[in-house]
This record gives structure tokens, C-alpha cells and sequence, in this order.
């Protein structure tokens, strides 16, 4: 990442892509509020505190929570129901969210609150914001939310100062962290601790760090995929653009597209066009499963980008008109997030039991028509064998986490919640399923990268494929005899998480669609 990107401010108040979200969450981009999204957090909070003065009833404001909210809570103890709400609900348990999750949730309240129609008060929300740009992580256990309020609870907690936070990966008081940092602890006042939790803000930001990912290694897939081709002798036939017109998916013609980009300079692939009439169905099918898999993976990212440039906060301060009104709706379910990210399961699985399949036909030698598991003296050597074990036990997990989130039900609070949507748990399941790919993914690649040693030398590779080989030969040597494998395919992983692999294809051919 260039300087001029590191140390530019994402300014929050227009309209947040994917990209830019992971700039902020990842790449660590500061943040800042712009004068629209300052106006607009005013504008909805000054209602709130006219009809506070009002003694209006408001849910959540005025009302208990949930099933309670036919319990009036009287001005003297408004505040101290925030407070309340946020001891009460920091309930998830378990594993502790990464670094990336626990900064994902706090942009998305940033952004579910700056919309201006939750009634907070901006000074809450530079809170947020100040805790991103020194990035303090708090303590955010990751299992037990059907969707909201625990995980976000347990950041809000920190936020004021009566949580924990984690720094360089131990728990330490935010008393210690606050003086570190120049923060006194924070009182919150009404209306804010409802906000801070409610809203689809986990199961956002959880779900764009998975889809960026996946998305991302589908991409490579293509690429990991046109390698196994060229080295497996295969033919472009399969990918020819005649053949795509008849069946015209876009992602279908775009993936055929971008392995006829990749090798189109390859002497392998041109004098091996011929060696077969058709290859098997997981080098042939490349186009229609892959394809197939993006469609669903952009369907799921069109919906994301609403979803995170939407208030779900409930109820909602409706700034507009003489009055405005507090309205109270549904807007904190999850279910077009989680609808989407089971589907993204799915179809981040069908491309790793299809990278499973090229692995298993590059180290077998019946079909391969090199030596068994790509190493010399097999028997003595074991090679590439136990990988594609690994492969199988990843790809058997990955089957298991694209059974559906949503479609399960268990009511809660009093059967106040009597049908719950279940999101956050596919948001949660796609990070899994997304690093499993990934290593899947890895694999494949370690399998084609060895592989090319028994083609003929005198055959030019394609320039993407020697750029791939280049960078990995800096790190991987060819395996002679059997090597410890492991720090291998994590170092293969890491080219695909973080893009190398992508970064290298597209410097050659542009864009990979």
C-alpha cells in the first residue's frame, strides 16, 4: 500500500463500498465525519431531546426493551437504562473476535448510526471514531448473537471505559489504555445505548470482511485453475467464446474470458490444444462453476453495499416533517445478509470441491502422466499425498458450514422475538469457510508449481503463469525429495490472502472479472 493511500482519511458520510470499508478496516485508514454526517447526527438528536422534554413515549427511549416495552422508565433513570442495557446484553462468550471483526462492527455502527435517524449524539459517535484511528480493540467474545446486541454490547462497554481492551494480544483495563490515549471514561446518555446495539452492525461487518475475501480468491481461482490447465496438457477449447455466447451468464463469459487472457501467450497451452478431445469436467467446467459461484458472490455484495449504507437501528428518529417521529419497526433483522452469506457458503465451497478435484488429477499418476504425487522415488517420498488429506478434511468442514444459518429458528426475549433471523451465525460461518478456501486454494497452486518441472523446458510457460512461478520460487524450492510442506502452504496462502497472486495476473491482463 502506497503512502498516499495509508495516510489519506476515509471521510464517513457518503456512500460506503466494500473496498473502502476494508481500506478502513484492514489497511488501518483513519476515518473522519464529514459536515453532512455531523448535520444529520444533530439534527436527529435534537428531537430526541425535545421529546424527552415532551415525556413522549419512545421504545427503548422512555420503554424497557423487548417484551418490557410496555414499562415506562421515568426521566430520573432514562440515562442509567442505557447503562443498563449494555451490562445486561454483553452476554457472547467463547473465542475472542480478531483485530479486523472487532474494527469491522464499530464502522458499521459508525455507519448505522450516522445516517441520522438514531438520535445519538455525535460526541458518542467521535468516540468510535477515535478508538478506530488509534486503533483500541475491545474485548469482544465471538459466540451466543442470533444477530445483535452481545458482541456490540461488549465494545460499547469498553467504549465508556468499564470493559477490557486487547493490545498486542493481552486483556488489560481501559483505565490503563484511557491514560495511555488522553480518554476519561464516557457517560452515555438516552436512546445511545439502544443504538450502540441494535442493527444488523456485526453481522455487516462481518460479512463484508468474508465476502471481500472470498471474492478475492475466487478470482485466483481462475488463475490457480489456468495454470492447472496449462500444466495438465489441457485445451482452451472448453473456453472458447463461440461456446460462451450460446449460454450467456456474464459470469460465465467473463471467467472463460479471463482464462483465455491468462494463457493466450502460452506455447504449452497452444501446442497441447489438440492433446485431447475434452478434458475432465473440474478443468472443462471452469467457466460454468466459477461463473455460477460469482454470480451468487455479486449478487451477495449488491446487497451488502445497501445494507451498509442503511440505518437498522429501531426505533428510528424520522427527522423530516414539522415534528419528526419515533418510529418502531424491524429494521435490525438480519435476514438479507444472512439469506446472502449462506448462499456465499455455498458457493465459496463449490469452487474449493472443484480445486479439490484439478489437485487430486495433478498428483495422481494415472492421470497426470507424471510421477505419483509430483516427486521423484515415490515410496521413499511421499510427495504431495497428505495435502489433498488436507484438502478433504477443509473441504468436509466447508460442507458442514454451508448448512444453512437462516433457516433455523429459536424465539427470544419472552416470545417478544418470536421469529429471529439467525445472520450473524452465517456471517460468522462464511469467515471460516472463506480462510478454508484459501488453503484449498494454496494447495492446488503448491500441486501446479511442482508440476511444471515435468513439462518440456523448452515450451514457454504463459507471462502470468513464470511471473506466479517467480514469486513463489523466491520462498518454495522444487521438492527433489519430501520437505516439511507446512510453512509452504502457509506462505502460498498468504500470496492468495493478501492478493499477490491477483496483483501479479492483473499487472499482465487487467482486470480479472
Amino acid at each position: 500500500m502506497d503512502d498516499s493511500k495509508k495516510y489519506k482519511k476515509s471521510i464517513l458520510g457518503n456512500y460506503l463500498t466494500l473496498d473502502s470499508f476494508m481500506d478502513i478496516v484492514r489497511q488501518k485508514k483513519p476515518v473522519e465525519l464529514s459536515n453532512e454526517y455531523i448535520s444529520r447526527v444533530n439534527n436527529s438528536r435534537s428531537l430526541v431531546d425535545k421529546w424527552i422534554e415532551q415525556d413522549k413515549v419512545m421504545y427503548g427511549i422512555t420503554t424497557g426493551f423487548g417484551v418490557n416495552s410496555t414499562k415506562t422508565i421515568s426521566q430520573n433513570d432514562v440515562i442509567k437504562l442505557q447503562e443498563n442495557i449494555l451490562i445486561t446484553h454483553a452476554t457472547s462468550v467463547g473465542q475472542l473476535m480478531t483485530e479486523e471483526e472487532v474494527r469491522a462492527i464499530m464502522l458499521m455502527i459508525l455507519q448505522n448510526a450516522g445516517m441520522g435517524y438514531s438520535g445519538i449524539r455525535i460526541e458518542t459517535l467521535d468516540r468510535y471514531k477515535e478508538f478506530l484511528n488509534k486503533n483500541i480493540i475491545p474485548y469482544v467474545p465471538k459466540e451466543g448473537s442470533v444477530g445483535y446486541l452481545s458482541p456490540e454490547a461488549h465494545i460499547a462497554l469498553s467504549v465508556i471505559g468499564k470493559g477490557k481492551v486487547i493490545k498486542n494480544g493481552q486483556v488489560i483495563s481501559c483505565e490503563r489504555v484511557f491514560k495511555q490515549n488522553n480518554l476519561d471514561k464516557y457517560k452515555l446518555s438516552y436512546k445511545e445505548g439502544l443504538i450502540l446495539i441494535s442493527g444488523t452492525t456485526s453481522v455487516t461487518g462481518l460479512a463484508a470482511i468474508a465476502l471481500f475475501d472470498i471474492i478475492k480468491a475466487v478470482k485466483i481461482a481462475d488463475i490457480i485453475g489456468a495454470m492447472t490447465l496449462e500444466v495438465s496438457k489441457g485445451t482452451l477449447r472448453a473456453f472458447d467464446e463461440r461456446l460462451m455466447k450460446v449460454r450467456p451468464h456474464k459470469q460465465q463469459y467473463d471467467t472463460a474470458k479471463n482464462i483465455r487472457k491468462i494463457l493466450e501467450d502460452s506455447e504449452i497451452a497452444k501446442k497441447y490444444y489438440n492433446y485431447r478431445l475434452q478434458d475432465a469436467l473440474s478443468i472443462r467446467c471452469i467457466p460454468q462453476l466459477h461463473g455460477a459461484s460469482k454470480k451468487t458472490l455479486y449478487d451477495a455484495l449488491r446487497t451488502l453495499e445497501i445494507e451498509m449504507n442503511s440505518c437498522t437501528d429501531n426505533p428510528i428518529i424520522w427527522r423530516h416533517g414539522e415534528d419528526g417521529e419515533a418510529i418502531s419497526g424491524g429494521n435490525p433483522d438480519s435476514a438479507y445478509i444472512g439469506i446472502e452469506m449462506d448462499s456465499v457458503c455455498i458457493a465459496a465451497t463449490m469452487v474449493a470441491k472443484m480445486s479439490e478435484r484439478r489437485n487430486n488429477r495433478l498428483i495422481d499418476g494415472n492421470l497426470s502422466e507424471n510421477p505419483w504425487f509430483l516427486v521423484d522415488n515415490p515410496g521413499l517420498n511421499s510427495g504431495l499425498m497428505i495435502p489433498q488429506y488436507t484438502q478433504a478434511g477443509l473441504l468436509n468442514d466447508m460442507k458442514i458450514l454451508s448448512t444453512s444459518s437462516v433457516i433455523d429458528n429459536i424465539p427470544t426475549c419472552g416470545n417478544q422475538e418470536d421469529y429471529v433471523a439467525m445472520g450473524y451465525n452465517a456471517s460468522k460461518k462464511a469467515l471460516a469457510i472463506a480462510e478454508k478456501l484459501e488453503y484449498i486454494l494454496a494447495i492446488e497452486l503448491l500441486s501446479a508449481y511442482q508440476s511444471y518441472r515435468y513439462l518440456d523446458n523448452n515450451l514457454r510457460k504463459s507471462v502470468v503463469t513464470q511471473a506466479i512461478i517467480d514469486e513463489i520460487s523466491k520462498t518454495v524450492p522444487i521438492m527433489e525429495d519430501d520437505i516439511y510442506l507446512y510453512p509452504h502452504i502457509e506462505k502460498l496462502r498468504s500470496l492468495i490472502h493478501d492478493g499477490v497472486i491477483l496483483n501479479i495476473a492483473e499487472k499482465v491482463v487487467g482486470e480479472i472479472l
